[in-house]
């Protein structure tokens, strides 16, 4: 087995092991490609856990800079005729893997976090994948004001965009549902992709923060994020990540990772067009029920939690599930 590394207009392309009888499937990353620690890598797990228990083969590009060749990259894919399903990582793709999917309607298509303008129709070859990150945003709120030692905690996202103000928002009211008088903080890296991977920046604004008072800073920043972390290293505060349990980049310095499990997603909907059943032409909704949106607590962490905080988090979760507590995504 071995990895063949080309590079031409879309990137960096790797090729897995040729198998002419293997399901086949292509990965475009987000800005940032693989080794973010984050998203695009929950991506790639995903897609690891496939080829081990479906027997898929897959290729991926990683899009070069900024990643403005997301195009052609998806096009690339697409035009492989040994390429079934093609995914995209994150909600930039949505565009243009909208027009592509119409281009290629024998090819079955998946984008993370898809968000389409409203009413916009969806190809029926393109399934769109979405999570619950405002009610994840909202535990992991409630738990940053309930553990608090200042009274003042912090929000840092990447690229303001609308999808980023669902982290802001959620994290926002969470936090305000158990403590109405807690300050937060808030900052945005950019307005453009590049804002996912700026680990520069990212520290930056996070020791301003930590400066400012607060003890514990939300990051929703991809790549970006790793500039947090370091921050509160550096700080000797704490740090709420995404994506991913990031607990082992700074341990004893992440208090909880408010998780969307990219990987258990890609791993289904990869399932389901093998079979068949891919959902496409609607967004599909991966959230708090079944655990694909949630918060990190386990033997990483619990020292930073307390168990009263622990079974009150658990608390808000389930009024979320029973219609208690109501929250517009």
């Amino acid at each position: 087995m071995f990895v063949l590394l080309v590079t031409g207009c879309s990137g960096k392309k790797a090729v897995t092991e040729n198998n002419p009888n293997a399901y086949k499937v292509g990965l475009v990353f987000d800005v940032g490609g693989r080794g973010d620690k984050s998203f695009n890598d929950s991506a790639y797990n995903g897609l690891e856990q496939a080829k081990q228990k479906l027997g898929i083969q897959f290729d991926y590009i990683e899009p070069s800079g900024e990643g403005a060749d997301r195009e052609a990259a998806l096009r690339q894919m697409a035009a492989d005729p040994d390429v079934k399903l093609i995914i995209g990582v994150g909600l930039l793709f949505t565009d243009d893997i909208t027009a592509i999917a119409r281009e290629f309607p024998d090819k079955k298509f998946a984008c993370i976090d898809y968000n389409p303008q409203p009413g916009a129709e969806i190809p029926s070859n393109l399934s769109g994948i979405t999570f619950e990150e405002k009610k994840g945003s909202f535990l992991v709120g409630a738990l940053a004001a309930l553990e608090s030692k200042t009274g003042t905690i912090g929000f840092i996202g990447g690229m303001d965009s609308n999808i980023i103000r669902k982290f802001e928002s959620g994290y926002i009211e969470g936090a305000r549902y158990v403590k109405p008088e807690i300050e937060v903080i808030t900052n945005f890296i950019g307005m453009t992709g590049s804002a996912f991977n700026d680990p520069a920046k990212g520290k930056e604004l996070a020791l301003g923060q930590y400066s400012r008072g607060a003890d514990i800073i939300y990051q929703a920043a991809g790549a970006s994020g790793m500039g947090v972390i370091e921050a509160a290293r550096e700080s000797n505060k704490l740090v709420i990540c995404t994506d991913m349990d990031q607990s082992s980049l700074a341990p004893g310095r992440v208090l909880t990772s408010m998780t969307k499990a990219v990987d258990k997603a890609v791993f289904t909907t990869v399932g389901d067009a093998m079979n068949g059943k891919l959902q496409g032409g609607k967004q599909r909704v991966f959230g708090l029920d079944g655990r694909y949106t949630d918060y990190v607590w386990n033997s990483g962490n619990d020292k930073l939690i307390g168990q009263s905080v622990r079974e009150r988090i658990e608390s808000i979760r389930g009024d979320i599930l029973g219609g208690k507590i109501k929250i517009q995504e």
